[in-house]
């Protein structure tokens, strides 16, 4: 046994009234196990309503540890009743505070679980649509883009396991509940990932601000995967070499550029609906 708190609710200790029990502040142990939020290397931290309920609420995430404002325990009452699958230990929104650092916006919420399991690119179905994002390092940027790609039904997104943040803290707020829905496919190239999925047929769309051929002009077929590169420098020239088409968005005023997020979304509402 590992010591670690399984997908049940607790049966105790319980507080006055069969509550669960009230926490003066978490451990100190905790607050110093590493990195700014204290959480263990490895485990994933979620915070905040969205991100939390949907956690809760997927069977495949295993839960560790929650810690609720009493508000916030109540509002989880209301919205699980006995199907929540933790007790959360209360505190007062200041010790969420100071294990999540004082800009995060946590609405009284703070689970510390299991990342999800991870996909291969083997494991993809063969009418999958995907992101493959190259060298997006800024967390709320990928958390805004795995919040798109959760509404419009991607199957995954490719990343690489260095230059690009964890599945975890700011950019899962920033996701607000979308980890959930759609899974990180993590590969150690990208370039090399994309070679692989063109030999299994998909389509390689990347997007590039100067590329001549405009998104409207394009009707893929899936399996498709859609390449988004870092704002600024755009796809890297080899990851470029790897696409099939490489396609604009075609803007109409006098600001010719987007925030990375804004241009997932336009990309999948013009290519996603094949």
């Amino acid at each position: 046994m590992s010591g670690r708190r399984d997908d049940r609710p607790s049966a105790g200790p319980r507080g006055p009234g069969g509550g669960p029990r009230r926490h003066g502040r978490p451990p100190a142990s905790r607050a110093a196990a590493g990195g700014p939020t204290g959480a263990p290397d490895g485990v994933t931290v979620l915070y905040g309503w969205h991100p939390v309920v949907q956690a809760l609420g997927n069977a495949e995430r295993r839960l560790h540890r929650l810690l609720a404002s009493e508000n916030a325990a109540a509002r989880l009452a209301e919205e699980f009743g006995d199907a929540l699958r933790i007790a959360p230990e209360l505190v007062r929104p200041a010790e969420i505070g100071r294990l999540l650092g004082p800009d995060a916006v946590h609405q009284g919420l703070y689970l510390e679980a299991e990342p999800l399991p991870a996909p291969g690119l083997d494991d993809l179905p063969a009418d999958a649509l995907l992101l493959a994002l190259d060298q997006i390092t800024d967390p709320h940027n990928v958390g805004a883009i795995v919040r798109t790609a959760a509404a419009f039904g991607v199957t995954g997104i490719v990343t690489t396991a260095r230059h690009a943040p964890g599945a975890t803290g700011v950019l899962a707020k920033s996701a607000s509940g979308g980890l959930e829905h759609v899974p990180f496919v993590t590969v150690r190239n990208l370039a090399e990932a994309l070679i692989a999925l063109g030999e299994r047929g998909f389509t390689r769309v990347g997007l590039d601000s100067d590329a001549e051929v405009s998104l409207d002009a394009l009707a893929p077929a899936r399996p498709l995967v859609i390449v988004l590169g870092a704002e600024g420098r755009g796809l890297r020239e080899r990851t470029r070499g790897c696409c099939d088409v490489l396609a604009r968005i075609p803007f109409s005023g006098a600001i010719r550029s987007l925030n990375v997020s804004n241009a997932a979304a336009i990309t999948l509402y013009a290519l996603g609906r094949a």
